[in-house]
Formats: structure tokens, C-alpha cells, sequence
């Protein structure tokens, strides 16, 4: 049995609640630091002994930097992320929390968000976010966009290639309606068989969980329908790259009053939301290995603009107003929105992050300085001593690994296996010979 894990209480009793709603089978699900979810597929009958003890994992067949002399895993469902897969109704999925040796492993992604979470309640803050998540629309094999119809130079919010995958974005919105998330717009985005879809923001572990599931149906969905759901942030160079933008706000412990805002605060934001935020614009380079963490991250961030004529993503460390060309905005009073975050993030990882960041600057009262009403993709480069944020995955690795901050919030073990982990990603990007190199040197 996973030492320290909660007695089962009555209202959470999974065999109970399989029993009254007639599900079969649970998904025991984790997310690696990759954030990969992984799964076991339990009998309904099995479940309650899972729900105690948890379903047993080795630990070095996903990315966790274990070793396979580690000791078996234990994944602990948590019934209060219980969602029932509404395109197969006798199937129930469950975050799990990750245990070994009779404490919770440190660097599952779950469990440091939790961790931070703790660290903001014992400080009298709960943090509520919401997530857009951007995918894309595939042929099966992921070489072309799914629609040959959707073509336009412009195609953001087109109607027409919108209504052409009403079937697959119906499905999935009915799935949020189901599960009761208040799903309220979806669009088509700024790139050809690009989609965004829009649910309402939570506390930040069920944005989490949700964000992890919706990535799940998402695929699911798009495969029954012969396509190729995809959150890589950048699957063709000419077209806009996928975002994860992550809107963000302080409440108090009873969830009643948004400590963000403030009437007669600059744009409605309390001096505890600039803190807040001066934290995220501070720690932004030293984080982007987590907000960014793959090879294709950057090639969303530092690309030129696409055929649509704007990359809509930040390359600058820079605030502004409601100005999508700034890392962070302020679309209105009480909250502020992080535009860094790709579709790739891990849904843990990421909003930890953002909240480390954000406590660091209420507890050092940091300045976010003067706010930047320009846009950025033309007047940019006149803004001096502005920061620029990585311009690849190495280097981005390099910050994160050397960062004493990263390893006070996180722990220096987390930052080294996350490090060593992604190094290695890289070295096996820099090993390989692209299209472009034969293309280009071998008649050199």
C-alpha cells in the first residue's frame, strides 16, 4: 500500500460511485515531466483495492529519471478529478498522484503542483486560472492540414472551414457541456486547420486536470473522425504556431473575493496582481525551459511572421495592456494573461510554474516597471534594456539548470532530472540530419 495515502472516505468511494453510475473500467492516469499521460486500465471490481494501495508502475519506463533498479510507483487515483469519457460512458478516467517508497515521488508533475498550491493556501492565496488550448486538425499521418478546403491567407474565425469540422468540435464541446466545465466559444485560429476551444477558468489543479483530459478527448475525438488532433507547437513554418495561454488570478482561501482586483487600480489591478505579475516577467527566461519545453517550442517563439501575418506569440519579456504583442497582457480588471505557454506545456508543470513565479514577487514586492503601449512586432526593437527570452530549447535548458531560483521552489533533484531529461531530448535533435542540411551542404 502507498503509505500516506487517504483513507477512503464515503463520498468518494470509487466502487461505490462505479456501482451508481455503471462504469466498468477506470483510467489510473499520470503525466511524466514529458508531460505524456499514462495509464492503467482497471476493472471496476478492482478499483476500491487501487483506490487504497494504488496502480503499480515502473517508474523508468516513462520520463521520470528513474532507473529500473527503482521501486515500483504507485499511482493514487484522486476520485475528485473523476470524469466519465463521454464518447464511452463505462469508462471513467482519474488523475493520480504518484507515490514510492511510501512518499509521494517529488518530481511528478502533480504532485509539485500541489506542493506549490499548498504554499500559496498556507499564504492566504488560491490561485484560479484558465487555459486556451490551441490544436490542430490533421490528416492521419500529420503531414497535411485535415481540410484541403481550408486554404485562406487569413483564415482566423472563417466560418466556412469552422462549420466543415462542426461534427469533431461539437463532439468535443458536448463532451465539456457533459462533464459540466461551462465550455463557452470555440473558433477556428489564425492558421489553416487550426482550433481553439474555450472552457471557464477553476482552481488552478482542476484547470490542470482538465487541461490533461481535454488534450485526451481531443485525440480521441478527432481519431473516430478520421483525423489527427495535434498540440505540437508548431507543425508547419508558414502557419501560426499553437498557444497555451494561461489567464490568471489570486482569490482568497474561501474563493469569494479575486484579490487581482482592484477598481482603483492601473487598469483595474491591485498592487498585489503587479507583484504577482512582476514575479512572472522576472523568473520568465530562467521558467521557459517549462512554459516552452520542447525543440519545435521555439520555433514558434523566434519565428518570422507566418502567412497570416503576425506569429501572435512573444519573443520579448514585456507587459502591456489588452496588446496581444506582449509576453503578458491585461485584457481586463483582476486578471492578467500569460501568452508564453505553448500547447506542448505540461498542464502541471506550467501553472506550478507560473504560481512559483508569481509568489516570488508578492514575497520580494518586485515592480513589473512601466507598462508598454506599443506594439511590439513593429516598435519593438526601439525598447531598450527590454529581455529577450530564449532563442532555443538549449539554451532555455541551460537557464533552468543553472537557475538557484528553479531549485529552491522546485528542488535541486526535480531541476536535475528535468534537465538531464530534456539535454538528452536535445542531443537527440542535434543528431540527426534534417532535410534542410542535405538539401542545402551536400554538394558543399
Amino acid at each position: 500500500m502507498a503509505k500516506g495515502a487517504k483513507t477512503v472516505k464515503a463520498a468518494d468511494d470509487l466502487v461505490a460511485i462505479a456501482r451508481e453510475r455503471g462504469i466498468a473500467y477506470f483510467l489510473i492516469a499520470y503525466v511524466d515531466l514529458f508531460g505524456a499521460t499514462r495509464a492503467k486500465l482497471v476493472p471496476a471490481a478492482a478499483i476500491g483495492g487501487m483506490q487504497k494501495a494504488g496502480a503499480g508502475f515502473a517508474g523508468f519506463a516513462t520520463h521520470l529519471d528513474l532507473t529500473p533498479a527503482d521501486a515500483d510507483m504507485f499511482a493514487v487515483p484522486d476520485p475528485a478529478s473523476l470524469m466519465v469519457l463521454p464518447w464511452k460512458r463505462d469508462v471513467a478516467w482519474l488523475a493520480a498522484d504518484l507515490w514510492m517508497n511510501g512518499q509521494p515521488l517529488a518530481q511528478a508533475p502533480r504532485v509539485i503542483l500541489k506542493r506549490k498550491l499548498a504554499e500559496a493556501a498556507a499564504a492566504g492565496y488560491r490561485m484560479r486560472t484558465g487555459v486556451e488550448c490551441e490544436f490542430f486538425l490533421l490528416s492521419p499521418d500529420g503531414s497535411a492540414v485535415g481540410d484541403a478546403g481550408d486554404t485562406a491567407d487569413k483564415p482566423c474565425y472563417d466560418q466556412q472551414a469552422l462549420m466543415r469540422r462542426f461534427d469533431v468540435i461539437r463532439a468535443i464541446c458536448d463532451g465539456m457541456q457533459e462533464l459540466g466545465w461551462g465550455p463557452y466559444q470555440n473558433d477556428h485560429e489564425d492558421a489553416n486547420g487550426q482550433f481553439e476551444m474555450n472552457w471557464e477558468y477553476d482552481d488552478a489543479l482542476l484547470t490542470a486536470d482538465r487541461h490533461v483530459f481535454f488534450k485526451f478527448m481531443a485525440r480521441s475525438l478527432a481519431e473516430a473522425h478520421g483525423l489527427r488532433a495535434t498540440f505540437m507547437p508548431k507543425p508547419f513554418a508558414h502557419l501560426t504556431g499553437s498557444g497555451c495561454h494561461a489567464h490568471v488570478s489570486l482569490w482568497d482561501p474561501t474563493g469569494r473575493r479575486n484579490l487581482f482586483e482592484d477598481a482603483g487600480g492601473e487598469l483595474g489591478l491591485s498592487g498585489l496582481a503587479y507583484h504577482f505579475l512582476a514575479g512572472v516577467l522576472h523568473h520568465a527566461s530562467d521558467l521557459c525551459a517549462l512554459f516552452a519545453p520542447t525543440v519545435n517550442s521555439y520555433k514558434r517563439l523566434n519565428a518570422p511572421a507566418t502567412r497570416s501575418g503576425a506569429t501572435w506569440s512573444p519573443n520579448t519579456i514585456t507587459y502591456g495592456g489588452n496588446n496581444r504583442t506582449h509576453m503578458v497582457r491585461i485584457p481586463e480588471a483582476g486578471r492578467f494573461e500569460l501568452r508564453l505557454m505553448d500547447a506542448a506545456v505540461n498542464p502541471y508543470l506550467g501553472q506550478a510554474a507560473i504560481l512559483a513565479a508569481g509568489l516570488d514577487g508578492i514575497a520580494q514586492s518586485r515592480d513589473p516597471g512601466r507598462r508598454l503601449d506599443i506594439d511590439m512586432y513593429r516598435d519593438g526593437h526601439k525598447v531598450k534594456g527590454a529581455r529577450r527570452l530564449p532563442l532555443y530549447l538549449l539554451d532555455a535548458i541551460r537557464l533552468f539548470e543553472k537557475s538557484g531560483f528553479a531549485r529552491t521552489v522546485f528542488g535541486a533533484d526535480v531541476v536535475a532530472s528535468y534537465a538531464r531529461l530534456k539535454m538528452a531530448e536535445w542531443d537527440e535533435f542535434a543528431r540527426s540530419i534534417s532535410e534542410w542540411e542535405r538539401r542545402t551542404t551536400l554538394d558543399v
